[in-house]
């Protein structure tokens, strides 16, 4: 599912805050859930579905996930990411940055522990500016590159208090602005835009399901070709080692905490 079994990353901050801590730079607070009598890492949630039968068994599973993303960001040759929100739930006293809201999934909200939050553009692109930092350090100085994305998939809400839709475009605006200055800004950066294949008007609105939400399997594939096409050295490492794997997780569905939030509330 992921190289190193981090879930889902949806913001640049929470991005950061899982490089800090791979680097030993923080340590994130707050990050046990319990639910029903069961465990969870906050930061990874959908991991364990099921959850694990104490806090102590939690600690453990995260010592041994942040050792093998080090060995992840140690030795990547391409680090692809997927730029997905600008919302997020911080835990006010330590800042420790959640993929979910606590008391969806896992734990329970409390107003007095936990704060909203919409990064604003600056924000983020000093988040990722720092996040190469730290990755500098932590493969010793071993350049790298980056490609990047942003997600075509529209909120369903939102705790901003304004409109869905408002925030929707606020949030895809942010974000493909935050793309285009990186890659404009910065040599080992490329972008590919998924998400205008998606949202270009010649689709005539066709590339997403009856839900107005989730991306076809057609458009994925279009993406894909495309993207393959522009990238041939990596379609042929694709035709080498599996021929029909891209069709495979796409039939199998993609694994999504916003859409485990969606089956959990039916």
């Amino acid at each position: 599912m992921y190289s190193a079994r981090y879930g889902n990353i949806y913001t640049v901050r929470q991005l950061l805050q899982l490089a800090q801590e791979v680097a030993g730079k923080s340590k994130p607070q707050n990050f046990i859930w319990e639910k029903e009598g069961k465990y969870y890492d906050a930061l990874r949630p959908a991991v364990e579905p099921e959850g694990l039968e104490s806090a102590e068994e939690v600690i453990n599973h995260r010592k041994f996930h942040i050792s093998r993303v080090r060995e992840l960001l140690k030795s990547f040759d391409l680090f692809i990411f997927t730029l997905g929100l600008t919302e997020m739930w911080v835990h006010k006293e330590s800042g420790t940055i959640f993929p979910t809201a606590p008391g969806t999934l896992a734990g329970e909200f409390d107003e007095n522990l936990y704060e909203f939050k919409n990064a604003e553009f600056g924000e983020i692109i000093n988040d990722f500016n720092e996040f190469q930092n730290v990755l500098m350090k932590i493969r010793r100085d071993k350049p790298f590159r980056i490609l990047l994305t942003v997600s075509p998939v529209p909120l369903t809400a939102t705790a901003s208090g304004k409109h869905v839709l408002n925030s929707n475009m606020y949030s895809k605006s942010i974000l493909r602005a935050v793309a285009g200055q990186l890659y404009e800004k910065r040599s080992n950066i490329d972008y590919f835009p998924s998400y205008e294949i998606v949202t270009n008007p010649r689709m005539h609105s066709t590339a997403f399901s009856d839900n107005l939400r989730s991306v076809r399997d057609e458009a994925i594939q279009t993406v894909m070709n495309h993207f393959f096409r522009e990238h041939p050295v990596i379609e042929r490492e694709k035709r080498n080692s599996s021929k029909n794997k891209l069709q495979d997780e796409i039939k199998n569905g993609i694994q999504c905490e916003e859409t485990l939030i969606e089956a959990f509330g039916k």
